[in-house]
């Protein structure tokens, strides 16, 4: 079995394009092409944290892969980041043998979040983006925005965070990074001047409120992925002319969604799934001023694809 650790993980990423990779991956599980089980959970409140376990496989593939990554919110405390432990396990689908486990540190599971951010900002943002707004200061914060870098020109950024230390070292090494950031000083003028809105916060209660939001954004939603979680009022999809989930079943349980279908402000039938919109191959953003909306709370396939790219390609390239 072989052993791959994040340094090994992170020397052959750059030889791998994963956009396609992971767009493959959501039209495997949309189209019943795939076997995913309800996530696995644990939840801790002092401090609080969680670990998510997804698994899975395609059907007639190499491998079944179990993921294990966690999140523990108070270690920035501790001057750590908040994803730490986390690995991805390959099984031979064929014969049920482990064959390898990427010792990722939760690295992977980070990147696949930020393609899929990617994916759906490509798919439904506007074309021609003023300002990308920010509500969080995390790591997901950042790579959203490192992964949105080749689909547009736009460079300007307003960032709202709790804290004010974080948001001044978020607008410190990003700028260093060639974008040009302020400081928001509510979220609500996050939703009166941005039209690509990206929520990276493990929050319980609703950030991005309804008022002040114009015609025209697209929201990529990645903080909920716990039931308990809710960066969103549900009041916005009143006002929302596409609703996009990564797995409608998953989104129907934890996310912004479930939320929204408990609030009596979505109905079920009105949800469009990602992968079934990537086929699909049209322009989703049919008019300018649409409010479009995207639920990403993390589906197995996109596990299952990034661990089977990244450890072929540390065999091939003998790492």
């Amino acid at each position: 079995m072989k052993i791959y650790g994040l340094e090994d993980i992170k020397r052959v990423l750059p030889q791998i394009d994963l956009t396609p990779i992971i767009k493959e991956g959501f039209m495997a599980y949309s189209s019943g092409l795939s076997v995913v089980p309800p996530v696995g959970e644990l939840l801790f409140e002092d401090p609080p944290g969680d670990v998510h376990i997804k698994y899975g496989y395609i059907q007639n593939d190499d491998y079944y892969v179990i993921k294990i990554a966690s999140g523990f919110y108070g270690n920035h405390e501790l001057n750590i980041p908040s994803s730490q432990g986390g690995m991805m396990i390959l099984f031979d689908q064929k014969t049920g043998k482990e064959v390898g486990i990427l010792i990722d540190q939760c690295y992977l599971t980070n990147v696949r979040t930020a393609i899929a951010g990617a994916i759906c900002a490509e798919l439904f943002a506007p074309n021609n983006l003023n300002c990308i707004g920010v509500i969080g200061t995390g790591v997901q914060a950042r790579m959203q925005i490192s992964y949105l870098s080749n689909l547009t020109n736009c460079k300007k950024i307003k960032v709202w965070g709790r804290g004010g230390k974080s948001v001044e070292k978020y607008i410190e090494e990003m700028s260093l990074l060639g974008w040009n950031i302020e400081k928001a000083q509510t979220t609500d003028e996050i939703a009166a001047t941005c039209d690509l809105i990206i929520t990276a916060t493990p929050s319980k209660e609703p950030l991005l409120k309804s008022r002040n939001l114009k015609k025209g954004t697209h929201i990529n939603a990645i903080g909920s992925d716990s039931p308990e979680k809710n960066e969103i009022d549900h009041q916005i999809f009143k006002m929302t002319d596409l609703i996009v989930a990564d797995s409608i079943s998953q989104c129907l349980e934890r996310g912004e969604i479930s939320h929204g279908i408990k609030g009596g402000s979505i109905e079920q039938k009105n949800i469009k799934e990602l992968g079934s919109l990537i086929e699909s191959k049209s322009d989703h953003r049919c008019q300018s001023n649409q409010i479009t909306f995207a639920d990403l709370t993390g589906v197995a396939v996109q596990d299952i694809q990034i661990a089977k790219a990244v450890f072929n390609a540390c065999k091939r390239l003998k790492v």
